[in-house]
C-alpha cells in the first residue's frame, strides 16, 4: 500500500515484548506472547499466527518506551482493536496486525501489587 500516510503520531521502530487476548466472543480467548515491531502513543503493529480478523477486540500488555511515553519506559495495559491485516507471512508463518488503542488501563491506587 502506497497510499497517503494517516498516522498523525510519531511511530518508533522497536521490538518489544506484546501479550494480549482476544476479547471477542467468537475468538478463543487465549493470551498470546509476541512482540510490537513498531508503536505510537496511538497504536502498534504486531505479528502473530493468532486467527485474529479486522475489527476484532483486543486486551494488551506491553512495555511502552520511554520514546512514546515521554518520560521512562513503562509497562501498559491498554484495549486495542485491530485495524488491518497484512496478510503475507512472514518467514515463520506469522502475520502482521495493525492495532489501534482505545483505551489505556490506568491501575488503580487501592490494587495490590502482584
Amino acid at each position: 500500500m502506497n497510499g497517503p500516510e494517516r498516522r498523525q503520531l510519531t511511530r518508533y521502530n522497536v521490538r518489544i515484548p506484546l501479550r494480549f487476548r482476544p476479547i471477542s466472543l467468537a475468538a478463543d480467548q487465549t493470551e498470546h506472547f509476541t512482540e510490537a515491531v513498531n508503536v505510537s502513543r496511538g497504536g502498534f503493529f504486531f505479528v502473530s499466527s493468532a486467527p485474529l480478523q479486522m475489527g476484532m477486540p483486543i486486551e494488551v500488555t506491553l512495555r511502552m518506551p520511554a520514546e512514546v511515553t515521554g518520560t521512562k519506559a513503562e509497562e501498559t495495559r491498554c484495549s486495542a482493536r485491530v485495524v488491518h491485516v497484512r496478510n503475507q507471512p512472514y518467514g515463520d508463518g506469522r502475520i502482521g496486525f495493525g492495532a489501534e488503542i482505545e483505551r489505556f488501563h490506568i491501575p488503580s491506587a487501592n490494587a495490590s501489587p502482584t
